[in-house]
């Protein structure tokens, strides 16, 4: 009775789940930046550095113009940059995507701890934001990234599953060569979607750094992108069930928190590693035993190369 009175009073707490929803978004912007790039059968495993270089950017542009709405506008562009780089490579120059993703994340993470010690000298940290310069609370303490994120699930429903252009999106990750017998270019739809996923990878970078944080940390982004990834797959490719797989992450994330440091009855204080390792552990557990057999789009993974 007492341990089931600790778990409703921290673990299933109001203010658990109102961090569990600060802790989700910027796992809900790169779930649905792959969510948008692998339906058009572009597989992303760049999120991770795009959110990273996002951060950075915002953080650094927020920062010098003293506006939060500018280091977003950083945000989003140098991620897009970076989603480019990927889609020339593996779309134009039809390259591995796994490797042109892998690579996207190794340099994002050395280029903003190189660029970010050479600019403020900080140990690769940029200064402390305040006042304009973060996104403050506009509605139940939640920034406008967050609502801005959560009108984003709806939006990607409809317009992949109810819209002529969503329609095509999921037509070429799923048989490209009919896409392009139809006269439909192939290789503008994919591109479209590597940029929409850009521009989410981007406001979730800059969540991170400007609107979570006060500022970059070197690898601040943590494995974020891993675990979109994961709650992706989790959520079979779909926008609603990956609001909910994010969230659960989420919450795994704020309640591990709740318990750093506290002891629980019949059990005692758990060591902070293994609290600190709790979502990337059940991250594991859900995906090898939860979710069943999880079918990807058909030609995610696989280059396009138009029949003569």
């Amino acid at each position: 009775m007492e341990l089931l009175l600790f778990l409703f009073t921290t673990i299933f707490s109001p203010a658990t789940f109102d961090s569990a929803l600060r802790m989700s978004i910027p796992l809900l912007a790169a779930c649905l930046a792959g969510l948008w790039s692998e339906r058009s059968g572009v597989v992303d495993i760049g999120l991770e550095g795009k959110m990273l270089v996002a951060a950075f950017a915002a953080a650094a542009g927020a920062y010098v113009f003293g506006s939060a709405w500018i280091g977003l506008v950083f945000g989003i562009l140098s991620s897009i940059a970076f989603a480019l780089v990927h889609g020339f490579a593996s779309i134009s120059q039809r390259g591995n995507q796994i490797v042109s993703g892998v690579a996207i994340n190794m340099l994002a993470a050395g280029l903003t701890a190189i660029v970010g010690n050479a600019w403020y000298g900080q140990g690769g940290r940029t200064p402390p934001l305040e006042g304009a310069q973060r996104f403050d609370g506009v509605l139940f303490g939640h920034s406008a990234l967050t609502y801005v994120m959560l009108l984003a699930v709806p939006l990607t429903w409809f317009v992949l599953a109810r819209t002529r252009f969503g329609l095509r999106l999921r037509a070429v990750g799923e048989n490209p060569a009919a896409v392009d017998t139809a006269g439909i270019s192939v290789t503008g739809l994919r591109y479209s979607a590597v940029v929409i996923g850009g521009i989410l990878c981007g406001i979730g970078g800059t969540y991170l750094s400007v609107g979570q944080a006060a500022g970059f940390l070197p690898n601040m982004t943590a494995g974020r992108g891993f675990i979109a990834l994961a709650a992706l797959i989790f959520a079979k490719w779909r926008a609603w069930p990956a609001l909910g797989a994010c969230f659960l992450f989420g919450w795994l994330d704020a309640a591990a928190n709740q318990l750093q440091g506290r002891s629980i009855p019949g059990i005692g204080e758990v060591p902070v590693q293994f609290i600190q390792a709790l979502p990337y552990l059940m991250t594991v557990i859900l995906l090898a035993g939860v979710i069943g057999k999880a079918i990807p789009p058909r030609a995610a993974g696989l280059p396009y190369v138009k029949e003569r």
